[in-house]
């Protein structure tokens, strides 16, 4: 990635910032294993401009999904705003996979091991601590199944990316009649 050691000229940055709306929309399409050649493509630059941009898929990961993660602690606040324990993790869960099933990257992102994009993982972690009071909150209430846990909650968001990725109009049923599964 570029440092931030001198300002880029204005051509560059007018090229930089063509590459992190087309590696958005084209990581919302279709996922992150988007070929890089495309987002040059829709960028209209060449590769060689991508690469001196964005070295790696990282970068651009990096560049952009701590800003689009930072939308899990608004639907975590909100849930947690809702005095009905139960309505509130129903809530968050519709709302996370709502988010995950608008933009595939993002539904990407929250269920792959990204090392070398600390910030996404920060943020990714964020919201897990917004589900973790929202699941303590629904077993104090007696109304979530007692052996329910945040490891649980982690192996559904991967259950559901992939429903989404495969099946994108049901992954509202297939959640529906999971947490119908959760109720004490």
């Amino acid at each position: 990635m570029v440092t931030a050691s001198r300002p880029l000229r204005a051509d560059a940055a007018r090229n930089r910032e063509k590459l992190l709306t087309a590696a958005t929309e084209l990581f919302a399409e279709r996922g992150l294993d988007v070929p890089m050649e495309h987002i040059a493509r829709r960028a209209e630059v060449s590769i060689g401009t991508l690469y001196k941009h964005f070295p790696t898929r990282d970068d651009f990961v990096a560049s952009i999904f701590p800003q689009r993660l930072a939308a899990l602690e608004v639907i975590g606040e909100k849930a947690l705003a809702e005095p009905d324990p139960w309505q509130a993790l129903a809530g968050y869960l519709e709302d996370l996979y709502a988010m995950q099933s608008e933009d595939r990257g993002l539904n990407d992102v929250l269920t792959r091991e990204l090392p070398n994009a600390p910030q996404v993982v920060a943020a990714c972690h964020r919201g897990a601590g917004h589900a973790g009071i929202l699941i303590d909150r629904a077993l104090e209430a007696g109304v979530l199944r007692a052996d329910y846990s945040i490891a649980d909650l982690a192996t559904l968001t991967r259950a559901m990316a992939q429903v989404i990725r495969d099946s994108p109009g049901e992954w509202r049923r297939f959640l529906s009649i999971y947490v119908e599964g959760l109720r004490a």
